[in-house]
């Protein structure tokens, strides 16, 4: 439950968008990535994906590097 996925998406140094696992949704930080966060927000697959990741990547590594966990 502490383990927090973030997939961060930038352009030219700057963060226009992410994908939070916590929130379970992506969060646009521009004008142009706020858009995009709506209309990903609304692909349900896009999602599942998304919440998939954090288990398949974070949650097999945590004990990797944190065996005490």
């Amino acid at each position: 439950k502490d383990i927090q996925y973030v997939y961060s998406m930038y352009y030219d140094k700057l963060e226009y968008a992410r994908f939070d696992s916590n929130l379970g949704k992506y969060v646009g930080y521009t004008e142009y990535g706020v858009k995009n966060a709506e209309r990903w927000n609304k692909d349900t697959s896009l999602i599942a994906v998304r919440k998939a990741q954090r288990e398949a990547y974070c949650m097999n590594h945590v004990t990797a590097f944190y065996p005490n966990a």
